[in-house]
């Protein structure tokens, strides 16, 4: 059985790849991101995965792989991103001494019910991807070998638990405007 060395992609090949494409994932990444150093973390991470995993990529598609990962590790920063604005002004709210006002709690409230019972109307095996995929920030992959499931069964709850989510969450939306 071949050790995880041995399956590893070549690391000249993720150099040269690095040679060739770096400067043109780093534009892409800073037009996404809109910041120098942020674009140079999601570009590494790209290129640690593909030190990782590039060895399961056809090699005449590595750069198009690439800019994928490089993309989804920016969407990922973006995300993390949000989070860390929504905790930052929850923490100036209390240190001034300030709560949101009563209709942005009652309406935020209304909100989290609404997706709570959602969520909740999903079939068990969805909902559980949903919460995996969601709230514990895994990957799909993740979830399919937590789970012991194929990765395609996986993505197809995740899909249809979309499908049946969109019209409830789709009234919350049309409800706040």
């Amino acid at each position: 059985m071949p050790s995880a060395d041995d399956v590893r992609i070549d690391p000249a090949l993720v150099a040269s790849l690095y040679l060739k494409h770096a400067d043109e994932i780093r534009y892409f990444l800073l037009g996404v991101l809109r910041d120098v150093d942020l674009a140079g973390e999601a570009m590494q991470a790209a290129f640690a995965k593909a030190v990782e995993v590039g060895h399961t990529v056809q090699e005449e598609s590595l750069k198009a792989w690439l800019f994928r990962v490089a993309y989804n590790e920016a969407l990922a920063m973006r995300r993390r991103q949000a989070v860390g604005e929504r905790v930052l002004q929850q923490i100036a709210w209390e240190s001034a001494g300030e709560e949101p006002s009563a209709a942005s709690r009652s309406s935020r409230w209304e909100t989290v019910t609404a997706v709570r019972a959602a969520l909740e109307s999903l079939p068990p095996e969805q909902r559980q991807v949903v919460r995996m995929r969601m709230y514990e920030q895994k990957k799909f992959a993740e979830i399919a070998k937590e789970l012991g499931l194929p990765l395609g069964t996986v993505l197809t709850r995740m899909q249809l638990a979309i499908k049946k989510l969109k019209p409830a969450l789709g009234k919350l939306a049309e409800d706040d405007k």
